[in-house]
């Protein structure tokens, strides 16, 4: 079933995550744009998503019904001064930049139709967990529609915007923390003896139980890890656990609104 039109500003990542999720669960635009200055960019993204339209200009993609602000928040200034002649009171602008708030966003374009998202990478499988934050002024049937239409990214739940740049510290960049770790275990298992297949299955089975018993078993935190007596790498935990302090949350220091 075709909804409505969407425009993406930025052709990036996100965008390729969004379209896939859509993709996947096979929901259909009236007509989708993407304005991209990144050549290379778009190419890769219009060979994934060949039925996309080239939007010539930031103003072309904002023409459409639901605008997506995929840019950073350096150039997000830039990006809203540029549709703000386009953008009318039927638009309804989606943004999924940390730092810059509802209020500037609704300020720059005149709209109260601003709604922000900190999107999960693993809506690309539409599996994501994404924290959405509305305009105050938002009814709830506008919430209910917006909520519908992207149900196919994952779990979407709204929180106090306020909130939106913890969730994108602990929860969209957590898989930067632990991707590079599990490839790493993947190397070690098949520098043991293991063949690639067998080293899957381990990790990905251990992974899954560890993550049940650390959330799910009622033992504290210090209960669960006295299970395992021996830690091979436990004099290196002090050095990890500052890496988290202080490049986590010296970053969402720089992103927080």
């Amino acid at each position: 079933m075709k909804t409505k039109t969407i425009g993406f500003i930025g052709g990036g990542r996100i965008t390729k995550i969004f379209l896939r999720a859509f993709q996947n669960k096979n929901v259909a635009f009236e007509n989708v744009k993407v304005f991209e200055p990144n050549s290379e960019t778009l190419s890769a993204l219009k060979d994934l998503f060949p039925e996309i339209e080239v939007a010539e200009s930031a103003q072309d993609a904002a023409e459409q019904q639901l605008v997506v602000l995929a840019v950073h928040p350096p150039v997000m200034a830039e990006t809203l001064a540029a549709i703000k002649e386009v953008v009318t009171e039927d638009t309804q602008v989606l943004s999924l930049a940390p730092k810059v708030t509802i209020e500037k966003i609704a300020g720059a374009l005149g709209t109260a139709k601003v709604i922000r998202m900190i999107p999960n990478a693993t809506s690309f499988i539409n599996k994501g967990y994404n924290p959405v934050a509305f305009h105050p002024e938002t009814d709830k049937k506008a919430k209910k529609s917006f909520m519908k239409l992207v149900k196919a990214l994952g779990k979407n739940f709204e929180v106090a915007e306020n909130k939106l740049e913890g969730y994108a510290i602990v929860s969209a960049m957590l898989p930067t923390y632990f991707w590079f770790q599990w490839e790493e275990m993947l190397k070690v298992a098949e520098a043991t003896g293991l063949e690639e297949k067998e080293a899957k299955k381990a990790v990905e089975a251990t992974l899954k139980k560890s993550h049940s018993i650390f959330f799910k078993s009622g033992m504290s935190a210090d209960e669960v890890k006295d299970l395992i007596p021996v830690k091979p790498i436990g004099e290196a935990e002090g050095q990890i656990k500052e890496i988290y302090q202080t490049k986590l949350l010296g970053l969402y220091e720089k992103i927080k609104a």
